[in-house]
């Protein structure tokens, strides 16, 4: 019986490998992705940072500019600086969250400033990976101009160059621009139980 199992088991992965096979040789073509990481779910920024680790394996440059999140001391930024800061570099251009900084005005400018560099990393021959991190939340509140920032990674942004946004609520617009949405899910969170952020696991 055990013998059957596993011959049926065979030809079933036989035929799934043949299939896949065959699909695979149709896929041939490579570009510069733009992607977006949303949704109330946690893992948005994780999952980003965890391709600027695949980039520095394949000794591919990289960049990181920081929205929102300021002068957070989290272990990305620690460790990314410390120890590879020659392979992927970082800026910050937030002061914290909206409602720790209560003053719009400040929370565009430093919007603004990261965009700009933002640009000057995606524009620039030696970077082959951007990551916006949480800059959906600077679109929501129209700190950045949405159809800008859409209108730069469609017509601008170098052919393989790859860029991915991360935070809450993308806007339909970048998610219709985008080459790949993944939207992470909310189903179970300690915070609801009275357990704060805590290191490793956010920050």
């Amino acid at each position: 019986m055990t013998t059957d199992l596993n011959a049926r088991h065979n030809e079933k992965m036989r035929k799934i490998k043949a299939a896949r096979d065959k699909m695979m040789e149709t896929k041939t073509e490579e570009k510069g992705l733009i992607m977006v990481h949303t949704g109330s779910g946690k893992g948005k920024s994780s999952s980003g940072f965890g391709m600027i680790m695949r980039c520095i394996a394949h000794r591919m440059p990289c960049a990181v500019v920081q929205f929102i999140k300021g002068n957070w001391e989290t272990g990305e930024k620690t460790f990314l600086r410390e120890r590879f800061a020659d392979e992927c570099r970082f800026f910050v251009s937030g002061e914290g969250f909206t409602w720790e900084t209560q003053d719009r005005e400040r929370d565009i400018a430093a919007a603004q400033n990261g965009w700009k560099i933002a640009q000057e990393q995606i524009l620039d021959p030696e970077i082959q990976f951007v990551l916006l991190d949480e800059i959906n939340i600077a679109l929501r509140y129209d700190y950045l101009d949405i159809d800008e920032v859409v209108d730069f990674l469609l017509h601008q942004k170098p052919h393989m160059t790859h860029v991915c946004l991360t935070g809450r609520n993308a806007k339909p617009e970048l998610i219709e621009a985008a080459d790949l949405v993944t939207e992470m899910t909310l189903i179970k969170h300690p915070f609801r139980d009275g357990i704060k952020a805590q290191n490793g696991i956010e920050m």
